[in-house]
């Protein structure tokens, strides 16, 4: 079976691959498990030279990637750049930290010597979407991979010549044979390998869906599980906000990859004493962004990923609107070539509604109106999800303290939601399970040993 590279601005076949059969897919794990068992002995700073290296030759390639990014998923050139940037400083940041971050603790007892050590797992599975198709994988084999483990990738499968390139960085880093491979296989061969003896763990970025039938699978065989799944971050505006920033970080954040991140600003909740000069600023920054090609200069917004992908974006606008929400700017899908969706606001957007309840994984927002803070907290509460939230106030205390009652893994205030090498990453609800990054990151796949002398 083939492997399609498909561009979506154009849609363009790019190159096909072959899919690994059972067997290669087989050998290509026991190579990861066979490198596993020298890598793990090796000193911190043995792996960290070759992760060094490989921050370098990101760096040295970032607008060869970024172009690869932006024919193969549609990422506008610009944001390739600075995502492959993102991908050098992870490497180097756990090139510096992992050994810091995964230090003996000794813990007082009655014994002569009591300690927790911290000790690789083996070979670690990760399956990663097409969105930020380098910083995904990064952001999991930088840790991984410093902590002693081995890894092996199951790219989304409209990436395939991102995946290749990610294995090839290792490789030219100088990691032994065996420590990254990418599987060049299809979703449903992604079973096997979880259920493969050799495999120690799973992590997973993706779809709520996706993320709940891995916890199942790897939950059937007792293999521990890391899973960063969907969103529908709320970002609340109140009274005493700035303006001009709320509404220029808010368009920000709902546009970054074309709209198509879990961690994107997506429920825009305002107080009512701010929603008409919110809503009236929102369309005009929004309407202000460039929507073409992926690789031209000025281009805000591509495609987006997939025709399906917009195509089911484009369905619950409509249902939105059919429910009752007002469509304000876009919401059609434009003649030509191409996936693409233009910036689309909706107001009035209420309970009940996809544009409320969902996820819409594209340059979409939803502007939600509340009476005052109580209500916004409830309403930004009121998900399924808990990835990111966001609240703007001039009254610093205030925001942090709303801030803390969000539910969510990651709050900001006065700021986009982000993800940091330094600081850990995740969602609760169905936004998923466990954390990237920071030492908390680090520490989800190893083994956390007590140690105890009498």
């Amino acid at each position: 079976m083939a492997i399609e590279s498909v561009n979506p601005a154009t849609g363009e076949t790019l190159e096909v691959y072959e899919e690994m059969t059972p067997p290669q897919t087989a050998a290509a794990v026991a190579e990861a498990h066979f490198a596993w068992k020298a890598w793990r002995t090796l000193p911190f700073a043995d792996r960290a030279r070759p992760m060094k290296k490989a921050a370098a030759i990101v760096r040295e390639r970032k607008e060869e990637f970024a172009r690869l990014m932006a024919r193969e998923m549609g990422k506008p050139f610009k944001q390739g750049v600075a995502e492959a940037e993102k991908c050098a400083l992870n490497c180097d940041y756990y090139a510096e930290h992992a050994q810091a971050h995964l230090a003996v603790e000794p813990v007082a007892t009655e014994a002569s010597k009591s300690y927790v050590a911290f000790e690789p797992l083996g070979v670690v599975l990760a399956v990663m979407p097409w969105n930020f198709p380098f910083w995904q994988v990064f952001r999991f084999a930088a840790p991984a991979l410093m902590a002693g483990n081995t890894g092996v990738l199951k790219h989304a499968s409209n990436v395939p010549g991102c995946a290749l390139a990610i294995e090839k960085v290792f490789v030219d880093a100088g990691f032994p044979k065996g420590v990254f491979r990418t599987l060049l296989i299809g979703s449903k061969h992604v079973r096997s390998v979880i259920e493969n003896p050799l495999v120690s763990a799973v992590t997973l970025t993706g779809s709520t869906p996706a993320g709940k039938a891995v916890a199942a699978q790897a939950g059937a065989v007792i293999k521990k599980t890391v899973l960063e799944l969907g969103g529908s971050d709320p970002y609340i505006v109140l009274e005493d906000a700035d303006l001009e920033l709320a509404v220029t970080t808010c368009a920000t954040s709902r546009l970054i990859n074309s709209g198509q991140s879990c961690v994107n600003a997506k429920r825009f909740i305002v107080v009512e004493p701010l929603v008409a000069s919110f809503t009236e600023k929102l369309v005009a920054a929004m309407k202000a962004r460039k929507m073409g090609d992926p690789l031209a200069d000025g281009t805000d917004i591509g495609p987006q990923a997939r025709p399906d992908l917009r195509d089911d974006l484009h369905k619950q606008v409509r249902d939105s609107v059919a429910k009752g929400a007002k469509l304000l700017l876009g919401g059609d899908i434009p003649p030509g070539k191409g996936s693409f969706y233009p910036p689309t606001v909706l107001a009035d957007v209420t309970k009940g509604m996809p544009a409320y309840d969902e996820e819409l994984f594209g340059p979409v927002a939803s502007i939600v109106k509340a009476r005052d803070e109580a209500e916004a907290i409830r309403i930004a509460n009121d998900s399924i999800f808990g990835l990111g939230a966001a609240v703007f106030t001039k009254d610093i205390a205030r925001g942090e303290r709303v801030a803390r009652e969000l539910e969510a893994g990651c709050t900001f205030v006065n700021a986009l939601v982000a993800s940091d090498p330094r600081l850990p990453f995740g969602g609760v609800k169905e936004s998923g399970y466990g954390r990237e990054l920071g030492t908390y990151g680090i520490k989800e796949f190893v083994n956390i040993k007590t140690v105890y002398v009498k």
